[in-house]
């Protein structure tokens, strides 16, 4: 089925904003389909004067030419709606369209999915065990091993451990789950990039200066790079993180950077291009993109939301999903 699913993100936050202006600005090239719910949608194309021809369908198959079609979860209506605002109603909302998306996209209703930002606090009022959308999806695909990439023009970068304390962060670098994001970044990397150089950072300042800050680098870290060498893979590392991204952004060495934690290779990635990157699920047996930004509450329903990210989202989405 040539057409991807689309997730509105939290009601109280800018998706269904960036949902509407780029369907406005016919910013979708390939037929898509809404996961959301009709009566915020309904007051934003209203509020933002876009006069959008928004169709409620039950199923994809209900699917109907030149509208914006929304696979309408009656879960909100226009007085639960608090635009800026935590709101436990719009957090579990998000979450459903997550869901109802992700089953589409495993019975083939579509061919992808891209998802719009959900708010962590709001969700975890009614799921306390929710830690954000690549969990949540991973765990609907029966995937265990799954981890996120960061991609833009100038970078990319996967992550050994996401959405975890810095501390736990530092227990799962262990030899078994590095080899795996290596493994999932090298054939997710050479399908945008056939002769892909990838490198991989270390923990610790210096990575670890041979044990003086740290044995990381010497009983787990290395030892997985070496391990992905012997698969015949163009690999390095371990590099120390400070000087890495420079080597690769500015002297161009290498295509993509494993990195340990979330806030590694979040910054360098943000700092670079906040409004262009893309946030791609690793290790699905579906194709999942999303913006790289958050709810961004305080600009709200104001119409000034950017839709770069997502459509870079959409781009990478049709890229991987081999949608012509």
């Amino acid at each position: 089925m040539n057409r991807i699913g689309i997730s509105m993100g939290d009601s109280s936050g800018v998706g269904p904003e960036i949902l509407l202006k780029a369907a406005h600005q016919n910013a979708i090239p390939v037929p898509y389909v809404v996961y959301g719910d009709m009566a915020p949608l309904r007051k934003l194309n209203a509020q933002l004067a876009l006069n959008l021809d928004l169709h409620p369908i039950s199923t994809p198959a209900d699917y109907a030419d030149n509208k914006v079609n929304i696979v309408d979860a009656k879960l909100l209506t226009e007085a639960d709606l608090t635009p800026g605002r935590i709101n436990a109603k719009s957090g579990h909302a998000a979450r459903e369209y997550v869901i109802r998306a992700t089953e589409a996209a495993l019975a083939k209703e579509v061919s992808a999915i891209v998802t719009l930002p959900m708010n962590k606090e709001a969700t975890q009022l009614t799921d306390p065990t929710f830690t954000g959308h690549t969990e949540l999806i991973g765990e609907l695909c029966g995937s265990d091993d799954v981890t996120i990439m960061l991609a833009s023009n100038d970078l990319i970068v996967t992550h050994v451990s996401t959405h975890c304390s810095l501390r736990q962060a530092i227990e799962r670098c262990k030899k078994e789950r590095i080899s795996t994001i290596i493994e999932l970044t090298w054939h997710a990397v050479r399908r945008l990039k056939p002769n892909a150089r990838i490198a991989v950072a270390g923990l610790n300042p210096h990575a670890g200066e041979n044990g003086l800050f740290g044995t990381e680098e010497i009983d787990d870290i290395r030892p997985a790079v070496e391990w992905a060498q012997q698969q015949g893979w163009n690999i390095e590392g371990p590099f120390p993180p400070d000087t890495l991204f420079y080597m690769a952004v500015r002297r161009k060495q290498y295509d993509a950077v494993v990195c340990m934690y979330h806030d590694q290779g979040h910054i360098p990635s943000k700092l670079l291009d906040f409004e262009g990157g893309v946030n791609i699920a690793l290790g699905l047996p579906i194709v999942r993109t999303s913006v790289d930004h958050g709810t961004a509450f305080d600009i709200a329903w104001k119409g000034i939301a950017s839709i770069t990210s997502f459509e870079a989202a959409i781009d990478m989405a049709i890229r991987l999903a081999a949608l012509d």
